[in-house]
């Protein structure tokens, strides 16, 4: 600015002294006037540049006096529009906090709405649950599915009254548990006969407890019922005893997927239906507590190891108590020693018998549930001893050790959307009788007393529908079959074991008479044994009630059975010999399950 004014007040004072200079090159006047003209000599130049200096001084000191105004102005102006912007920020920074805090105060508001709701429905679902846990507290003190004792769960479920009946066409005098080998021959005295039985003797008492560890469930399982007889008690197949224990064992399952179990319980070789666990055993869906022709178990004690991988796949073994059912067959040598009758003093039955066992019987088992259906495959290793007192002079006696065993396997898996289930299992080996539900025969004896393991064969196929809830239906066929095995005598020419062919079977299509009069009694000259035992079995069960009071049930089964001799000499009146007996059997069952 200060140098606009110097360059301004430059221009003046050359504007003046270029009039002035143009003021002095004018024509001179006339000499006339040049007189007066001297008289009135007005200021000189130097004066008036003097003055003119001054007044140019004054305008510049008039425009420096302005400019400064003007700078003040402007810095007023300028300090003013700061303020105003600085405001204008303020504002707009105060307008934003507002706008902010309104926006916070909006989701504060939101979030308060959203706490009401969620507190609301909070509210609402507490009071539900209350009300849901009292009248879960409620419904557990006046019903309790368990009991707790210091942190075990107590619980009688498996627990039932039984009222069931059983009618034979032919007779056989056993009560509602039947006797496979003792299906009457068609014209045996008994099979002319029908019988009738009621019992309550099936009706059953269980109790399970377990306790949950952090790495493992401790089970304990007692069931019994009175379906035993003390004279007839014994280790054959199901080791009843009176009052009949059927079961008495502990179980200690690890998340790891091991299982340790030991106790009297079905052997790892009953078909289960849940890995290879205890209580998962699936029987057949029948009245008779013998179950069915062909179906594979025993009940006995067993100390078993199982590993489960994955839910998938599942391995097992187990060692279980044996018995060899006594050796079966025509003009057996007897200098041996096998087994005994019970002694006074001990705890067997004295009217049975029992072997001499050198091991217990060795199962291993693997089972896969690949996602249809549970699949298993199993091995059975069984040892059979006896103490062979030779005939010939100064012979010393000795031990006879034969092993035997067998292979078998199954599957069982449901079908239109679980409404239908089909299985078939089998058992296939050498001295395994005792297995099958008949317990037929385990081994016979060679002319010099050694033990011969008897071929035999289990198996049994099943058909079940649920059609409803409440409605289940069944169809069972199945048989268990022994082979023949004998030796000629090279001293006696006899026939000697199992299923002979010079066995007299002439009387076995006779009823007996005597002198011409009747006389009943047992064939005399038919004394082939067994072959094979088949049964076809269909019924249902119907469920009245099923709810948190237990359940209500009835139930009928029908069962069709034939038994077969092996045929032997049959003389003149019976070529060949073979014999045979059929019987229809009906049950009845009225239950009432515990919950």
């Amino acid at each position: 600015m200060n140098s606009r004014l110097k360059a301004a007040a430059t221009l003046v004072l050359a504007a003046c002294v270029a009039s002035t200079s143009f003021a002095s090159d004018a024509t001179p006047p006339a000499k006339k006037s040049h007189k007066k003209a001297a008289a009135t000599k007005g200021p000189s130049v130097e004066d008036q540049i003097q003055q003119l200096r001054q007044d140019m001084q004054g305008q510049i000191n008039q425009l420096k006096e302005d400019l400064a105004n003007k700078d003040a102005q402007l810095k007023q102006a300028q300090q003013q529009a700061a303020d105003a912007q600085a405001a204008a920020a303020k504002a707009q920074q105060a307008t934003s906090d507002q706008e902010q805090a309104a926006s916070q105060n909006t989701a504060a508001v939101t979030a308060l709405q959203s706490t009401v709701t969620d507190l609301k429905a909070n509210a609402s679902s507490l009071a539900i649950t209350v009300s849901d846990e009292s009248s879960k507290i409620r419904k557990e003190m006046e019903s309790p599915e368990a009991l707790h004792y210091k942190g075990i769960t107590l619980s009688p479920a498996g627990s039932f009254l039984a009222a069931e009946t059983v009618w034979r066409q032919g007779a056989t005098g056993g009560d509602i548990n039947t006797a496979f080998t003792g299906v009457p021959l068609d014209h045996a005295d008994a099979a002319q006969m029908s019988e009738f039985q009621g019992t309550g003797r099936q009706s059953r008492l269980a109790l399970k407890a377990t306790g949950k560890l952090a790495s493992a469930t401790l089970t304990g399982y007692y069931e019994m019922d009175w379906l035993g007889t003390g004279i007839t008690s014994n280790n054959n197949q199901s080791n009843s005893y009176v009052l009949r224990m059927r079961q008495l064992w502990a179980d200690a399952r690890f998340n790891n997927g091991w299982d340790f179990s030991a106790g009297q319980g079905w052997s790892l070789a009953t078909e289960t239906t849940k890995g290879l666990q205890r209580t998962s055993e699936i029987l057949p869906s029948v009245i008779d507590p013998q179950y069915t022709a062909g179906f594979v178990w025993t009940r006995q004690y067993g100390a078993r190891v199982t590993r489960d991988f994955g839910n998938k796949f599942f391995v097992g073994i187990s060692a279980e108590n044996a018995e060899t059912l006594n050796p079966a067959g025509a003009n057996l040598p007897t200098n041996l020693l096998i087994g005994s009758p019970g002694t006074g003093g001990g705890l067997y039955n004295s009217t049975a018998n029992y072997s001499f066992n050198l091991t217990p019987d060795f199962v291993a088992k693997l089972a896969v549930e690949p996602g249809w259906g549970h699949w298993e495959l199993f091995g059975i290793g069984r040892s059979f001893r006896d103490r062979i007192y030779p005939t010939a002079a100064g012979a010393t006696p000795y031990n006879d050790t034969v092993w035997g065993g067998g292979v078998g396997g199954g599957f069982r898996g449901p079908l239109l959307n679980k409404k239908v289930s089909i299985g078939l299992k089998g058992l296939w080996g050498q001295g395994v009788g005792r297995y099958g539900s008949s317990t037929i025969a385990d081994v016979t004896l060679r002319p010099d007393a050694t033990i011969s393991p008897l071929h035999g064969f289990s198996a049994l196929s099943t058909l079940e529908f649920t059609p409803t809830p409440r409605l289940s239906a069944y169809i069972n066929y199945g048989g268990d079959y022994i082979g023949r095995n004998w030796a000629v005598d090279p001293v006696s020419g006899k026939n000697v074991g199992y299923g002979t062919y010079d066995t007299d079977m002439s009387g076995c299509n006779i009823e007996s008479t005597t002198g011409g009069s009747f006389s009943p009694s047992t064939p005399a000259k038919c004394k082939g044994n067994n072959k094979d035992v088949q049964e076809f079995t269909a019924g249902y069960s119907y469920n009245f009630y099923k709810g948190p009071k237990g359940t209500f049930r009835y139930g009928l089964q029908y069962a069709l059975f034939r038994r077969d001799l092996w045929s032997g000499n049959g003389g003149v009146t019976n070529p060949g010999g073979g014999a045979k007996g059929t019987d229809n059997m009906f049950w009845t069952q009225v239950r009432y399950y515990l919950p």
